[in-house]
Formats: C-alpha cells, sequence, structure tokens
C-alpha cells in the first residue's frame, strides 16, 4: 500500500495578497460649498471669458477687420441727374461705374447710348447721366 504525504502549500496558487482595506465614508452630494470658493470661481471663469473675447479680438485684427468696425458707408445716391465732364479716356462705362458703383452699370450704359445716338465721347464735353 503507497502512503501519500503532502506539504502544506504545495500546488496553491502564488501571488500577491488580497488587502483588505477599510470602507472610505460616503460623501455627500449636494455639499453646499464655501463663499470663499464660490467667487474664486466665478472669478476664474470671468477671467477665461475675458480671455477668449480677447483672442477673438485680436484674430479678427490679423484676419484683416476689426470685430467693432461699422460697415463700409457710401454716399447717398443723388435725388436728380448728375452732369459730368468727359476726360481723356473715359467712356460710358468708365462714367457709369464712377458714379454708380456696385450697381450694375449695364442698362445705363445703354439708356446714355440710346439717348445719344451711339455718337463717340469728346473729351471736355459734358454729358447728363440720370
Amino acid at each position: 500500500m503507497a502512503a501519500v504525504t503532502t506539504v502544506p502549500g504545495f500546488g496553491a496558487l502564488v501571488g500577491p495578497t488580497a488587502r483588505v482595506c477599510a470602507p472610505r465614508p460616503a460623501t455627500t452630494r449636494g455639499r453646499r460649498v464655501s463663499r470663499a470658493t464660490y467667487r474664486r470661481r466665478r472669478l476664474l471663469a470671468a477671467v477665461l471669458v475675458l480671455g477668449a473675447v480677447v483672442v477673438m479680438g485680436e484674430a479678427g485684427v490679423a484676419l484683416g477687420g476689426t470685430p467693432l468696425a461699422a460697415p463700409e458707408r457710401r454716399p447717398a445716391p443723388s435725388a436728380g441727374p448728375t452732369e459730368v465732364v468727359v476726360r481723356p479716356g473715359d467712356t460710358l462705362w468708365t462714367i457709369v461705374e464712377r458714379l454708380h458703383p456696385g450697381d450694375d452699370p449695364r442698362l445705363l450704359v445703354d439708356e446714355l447710348s440710346a439717348a445719344r445716338n451711339g455718337a463717340p465721347l469728346v473729351v471736355g464735353e459734358t454729358i447728363v447721366v440720370p
């Protein structure tokens, strides 16, 4: 008959032992912070917002404009016709573009050309542009 001997710990898994930690106390939610902490947080938020505004303003200036710029102003259109003295190199097109920038000059050029019966412009001549 065979005898069976055992060695205590032989064949057992060896590894770090589990630590037993004391449970932490529960934290209460909705706990009020002190006035000083509240003021510091408000001050920090205000500084961050102010910094963001300054950075955006600087970026606007760097990109070719100021964030507080007023829209470009144009002179008010005159109520009546305008007399123009023809200069060297002027055409009906350039005269109309000079008097009405940003508008489509085609209709007014056609109207002026029809009123002149297609006659060429002469330097020093005075024409009336509506």
